[in-house]
C-alpha cells in the first residue's frame, strides 16, 4: 500500500465576528465564534462563504489544544449551496499559542492546525463532494483564518 495522495481542492478564507465566551464547561473553555463571511477558490469550484450561516464552537482543552467544531454554508459562483462541516485541532508551544491569542501574525510552521472537512450538497454539478474525504491545513491570521483544503485521493 502506498502513502496518501492528495489534490488541492480550494483555499478558504474566513472572516470572523468577535467570539462569545461561554466559560469553563466540564469539557474545557468554550467559545463560540460566528463566521461573518469569506471566500473559497480552487480549480474545480469557487465562491463565497455565506454570512450568518456558520460558527466555530471552539473548545480549549485541559492539555492546551484547541478543538474546533465548525459549520459553514458556501455558495458557488454559479449559485450552488454547499454545506461544509469540519472538526479540527490547533496546538503548539505555549508561547506560540499566546502570540496567536494576542492577534499576532505567527508563521504556520510554528504550530499544528489541521481539519477534517466534509461536504453536503444537492447540486448535481458538485455531488462528487458528498463522497470525498478532505484535509485542511490552517493558518490563524490577525484578521481572518486561511485553510488550504485538499481532497484525499
Amino acid at each position: 500500500m502506498s502513502g496518501l495522495k492528495s489534490k488541492h481542492l480550494f483555499d478558504l478564507t474566513l472572516s470572523l465576528h468577535v467570539g462569545i465566551d461561554a466559560g469553563a464547561t466540564p469539557w474545557g473553555g468554550r467559545r463560540v465564534v460566528p463566521v461573518s463571511g469569506g471566500q473559497f477558490a480552487g480549480e474545480r469550484l469557487r465562491g463565497e462563504v455565506l454570512p450568518h450561516a456558520g460558527s466555530d464552537f471552539l473548545l480549549t482543552r485541559t492539555d492546551g489544544a484547541v478543538q474546533q467544531d465548525v459549520r459553514l454554508a458556501l455558495k458557488t459562483d454559479d449559485g450552488a449551496i454547499i454545506l461544509m462541516t469540519y472538526r479540527g485541532v490547533r496546538n503548539g508551544p505555549t508561547e506560540v499559542i499566546a502570540r496567536l491569542t494576542r492577534g499576532e501574525r505567527v508563521d504556520p510552521s510554528e504550530y499544528y492546525f489541521r481539519t477534517a472537512p466534509f461536504f453536503e450538497t444537492a447540486a448535481p454539478k458538485y455531488a462528487w463532494l458528498n463522497a470525498i474525504i478532505a484535509v485542511g491545513v490552517g493558518e490563524r491570521r490577525p484578521s481572518d483564518v486561511l485553510y488550504k483544503v485538499f481532497e484525499i485521493l
